[in-house]
C-alpha cells in the first residue's frame, strides 16, 4: 500500500489530542479503523495520500504539519490548576497546545531576542514541606523589591512577567476544571505561563498569573513526580495561593487601606487593587484581620448576595492581555522580515492555532485580519527590563 513519505506519527497523536479527540473518534470521522490510527501514531505504517488528506481536514491542520519532525523538547510535567479534577483528555489537549506554543517561541527566537529571564532565585530546596507561610510572605515581598514594584497595586502583572522573560499566552482551555498552567522546562532557558480565558474574570485571572508565578519561584527545584502525589500537590497549590495573595495584597499596605473587613469595604477596594472580594476575605484571614468564624460569616454573606459565582465589577475590569508574542509576530511582518503566509508555512500549523497561541487578532495570519497594520511603539508596550533589554532583532544568518 502506498503511504505518505516523511509522515511523523507523533504529530498525528499531538494534533488529535489538541483537538480533544480519542483515537476511536478520529477513526470514525476519517472513516478508518481505530487500529489504523494507533499504527499511524506509533509509526508502524503511514496513511495513504487520500487518508492523509482526510486526517488533515478533520484535524484542521495542513498536511505539511504531519511531515514536520518533532522539536527536540524534553517531556516534562506541567503545573496544573485543579489537576485532580481535570480530565485526562483536557490535560492532554492543553499539553499538546503548550508544545505548539513552545515551537512558536523557538521559531520567533530565530529572529528576535526576547527579554532576558530575570526571576529571583531563592535557592529553595526540593522539599516543599520546608516552605513555611512566613517564608512565602517574605519571598513575595522580596519579589516586589527585586522588580521595584512598590507596595501598592500592580498595574499589569502579565506585563511584569513578560518584561522579565516569561512567555505568557492566553486562550480557551475548554475545561471548567482548568484555569491556568505553567512550566519552566529543564531544556529551556525561559518559563511559560498559559492563562485560560474561559471564565472571563479579570481579577480571577490576575490571581492565576500570580499563582503560576508562585509555582515558578517556590517549586523550581521540586521533583515533578511530586505533582502526582495528591497530598504534596495540594500543599504546593496552597503555597502558590499564599504567594499570590501575598504578592497581590502586601500585608502592610493592604491593611492600612482597609478601614473595615466587610464586604462593602472589600467592594470599594476591588477596582483599586484589582483583586477579587473572595481573595480579600482569604487574605484577611491569613493576616488575622478576620477570625475563622468571621471569615465563615463573610462567605455566607457572599452567598446571600449571589457573589460567589460572579462578583460586582467583574464585567468592568478588563483582563490583562499578553503582548510579547503578538508584538513579535507584528515586528516580523511590519519590518518585512516575514509575511504572514511565510510565518504560517514555516511553522506548518493552522493559522488560527498560531493566532490563538500568539494572542494575535483572528485573521491576522490567515488573510482575514489587518496584517501589517501600524504598530504602537514597543517601548509603550514592553518597557525595559531591569537589565535594560528590549525586544530587538538578531542579525539574520546569511
Amino acid at each position: 500500500m502506498i503511504g505518505t513519505p516523511g509522515f511523523v506519527g507523533a504529530r498525528l497523536a499531538q494534533a488529535r489530542e489538541a483537538r480533544g479527540l480519542s483515537a476511536t473518534s478520529l477513526a470514525e470521522l476519517v472513516g478508518i479503523k481505530s487500529a489504523n490510527v494507533s499504527n499511524y501514531e506509533h509509526s508502524k505504517q503511514s496513511p495513504s495520500p487520500d487518508v492523509m488528506q482526510r486526517i488533515a481536514t478533520v484535524l484542521n491542520q495542513p498536511t505539511t504539519f504531519f511531515l514536520r519532525p518533532l522539536s527536540d523538547m524534553k517531556d516534562q510535567e506541567l503545573w496544573w490548576r485543579a489537576m485532580s479534577a481535570a480530565t485526562k483528555s483536557a490535560r492532554a489537549r492543553a499539553y499538546a497546545r503548550h508544545l505548539w506554543l513552545r515551537e512558536i517561541v523557538l521559531y520567533l527566537e530565530n529572529y528576535l531576542d526576547f527579554p532576558d529571564v530575570n526571576i529571583p532565585d531563592f535557592r529553595l530546596t526540593g522539599d516543599v514541606k520546608l516552605i513555611s507561610s512566613d517564608m512565602i510572605e517574605e519571598i513575595a515581598s522580596e519579589c516586589r523589591r527585586f522588580w521595584k514594584l512598590g507596595e501598592g497595586p500592580i498595574a499589569d502583572i502579565v506585563l511584569v512577567l513578560e518584561n522579565n522573560g516569561v512567555v505568557v499566552s492566553r486562550g480557551e482551555l475548554v475545561a471548567e476544571t482548568l484555569d491556568a498552567f505553567s512550566q519552566w522546562p529543564e531544556d529551556s532557558k525561559r518559563p511559560f505561563v498559559f492563562l485560560g480565558d474561559d471564565k472571563e474574570s479579570a481579577v480571577r485571572s490576575r490571581h492565576d498569573v500570580s499563582h503560576e508565578l508562585g509555582h515558578l519561584i517556590l517549586h523550581r527545584n521540586v521533583d515533578r513526580k511530586n505533582i502526582r502525589n495528591p497530598l504534596l500537590f495540594k500543599l504546593m497549590e496552597d503555597q502558590a495561593h499564599r504567594f499570590a495573595s501575598s504578592f497581590n495584597l502586601p500585608a502592610k499596605s493592604f491593611s492600612a487601606q482597609l478601614w473595615s473587613p466587610s464586604l462593602d469595604a472589600f467592594l470599594a477596594l476591588k477596582p483599586h487593587w484589582k483583586v477579587a472580594i473572595a481573595a480579600m476575605i482569604m487574605r484577611c484571614e491569613q493576616l488575622g484581620i478576620l477570625t475563622e468564624e468571621q471569615a465563615r460569616r463573610s462567605w455566607i454573606n457572599m452567598n446571600r448576595r449571589s457573589w460567589r459565582k460572579q462578583e460586582p465589577l467583574d464585567d468592568r475590569i478588563p483582563a490583562e492581555q499578553p503582548r510579547l508574542l503578538r508584538r513579535s509576530c507584528e515586528l516580523l511582518v511590519n519590518e518585512g522580515i516575514k509575511t504572514p503566509e511565510q510565518i504560517v508555512n514555516d511553522l506548518a500549523m493552522n493559522a488560527t492555532d498560531i493566532e490563538s497561541l500568539a494572542c494575535l487578532d483572528p485573521g491576522y495570519l490567515s488573510g482575514q485580519g489587518p496584517a501589517g497594520a501600524a504598530m504602537p511603539q514597543l517601548k509603550e508596550e514592553l518597557r525595559k527590563t531591569p537589565s535594560g533589554n528590549m525586544l530587538r532583532f538578531v542579525p539574520r544568518k546569511p
